[in-house]
């Protein structure tokens, strides 16, 4: 298991931490998502072989957030 940080804009309550959680969950390989609104970033434990960083960032963005 990896994990990685990924910097999140655009959160501004416990909705937009759950919707940030709920779209990186659903991806394969992911195991684990801990979304911070104080710090906007998430922390993401996940299967190297089946997911990566691109399609991260590429779910958050498609959830209407940005990507630090």
């Amino acid at each position: 298991m990896d994990q990685i940080v990924i910097g999140v804009g655009g959160m501004s309550c416990q909705g937009c931490v759950k919707n940030v959680s709920g779209v990186l969950l659903a991806l394969p390989g992911v195991a684990r998502v801990d979304v911070s609104l104080e710090a906007g970033q998430a922390s993401i434990a996940f299967d190297p072989e089946k997911v990566g960083a691109d399609q991260f960032r590429a779910a958050i963005e498609a959830a209407g957030f940005d990507v630090a």
